[in-house]
């Protein structure tokens, strides 16, 4: 994890620096002063296409207050590729416990690939009590009859933004930018096989060994297997009601 941000690093690597004298604020110093801070970019490439037939879904999460595991999952397709060699990684994730639960890596933006992550999240989770909501934005992979299908086959309740809002999908958002940012930037891959493997490793790095600020620290896995500790969330400064995690 070679960009983890400096409070999740302190969180490791706390009862080390704690023999060295090094508290959380010394660390950002250390690192200030060998010019090893985070500074975040952003890329936007567009990946939704919201132009199409087929039925669109209300937002069913904008006031929901979210309590558990496997009660809302959502689900986002980001760039992964270059120009050359254009690819796709579709996510499932967990918003309680930010935990990804499925995931697939694909050179096009047909259905498939969001399909393809959305029977693993099922397979993967064998707590689906006809409760949970499936949350993403109004894009074609999520709106098409074959998606659908799968929804209702498993009784699962489906949500979509309702504006371009980038808040309304926002620990989607979140957990894609974590993935490209932290984990892959600084590595050239132009085979979607080896992309596959890269995205694999990152996501059980990601899934075991991450820790969160809105989990209290535990890692995704760690957060999944409870219940008992708060949602943390916040919201968007001069905005209507819509919140996200801290991640």
């Amino acid at each position: 994890m070679p960009k983890l941000g400096t409070r999740k690093l302190y969180h490791i690597l706390k009862p080390e620096l704690e023999d060295l004298g090094v508290g959380r604020d010394k660390l950002f110093e250390i690192l200030k002063a060998n010019h090893m801070l985070i500074k975040p970019k952003k890329k936007y490439h567009i990946t939704t296409n919201s132009h199409h037939r087929f039925r669109k879904h209300k937002n069913l999460i904008k006031e929901l207050e979210i309590e558990r595991p496997n009660q809302v999952w959502v689900a986002d397709i980001t760039y992964i590729g270059n120009r050359k060699n254009p690819m796709y990684l579709s996510l499932v994730t967990d918003a309680y416990s930010k935990q990804i639960m499925g995931y697939n890596v694909s050179d096009s933006l047909n259905t498939k690939g969001a399909l393809s992550a959305l029977k693993q999240a099922l397979k993967s989770s064998n707590n689906i009590d006809g409760n949970l909501i499936h949350h993403s934005d109004r894009g074609l992979q999520y709106c098409s009859n074959l998606y659908q299908d799968l929804l209702n086959k498993f009784s699962v309740k489906c949500s979509m933004t309702e504006s371009y809002d980038p808040y309304e999908n926002a620990i989607a958002e979140r957990v894609n930018g974590i993935l490209k940012q932290e984990f892959i930037e600084l590595v050239n891959v132009n085979r979607i096989d080896v992309m596959g493997k890269l995205i694999e490793q990152s996501i059980n790095i990601y899934n075991t060994k991450r820790p969160h600020l809105s989990c209290n620290m535990l890692t995704p896995n760690k957060m999944h297997q409870q219940k008992k500790i708060k949602y943390k969330s916040y919201k968007k400064q001069n905005q209507r009601k819509t919140s996200f995690s801290l991640v």
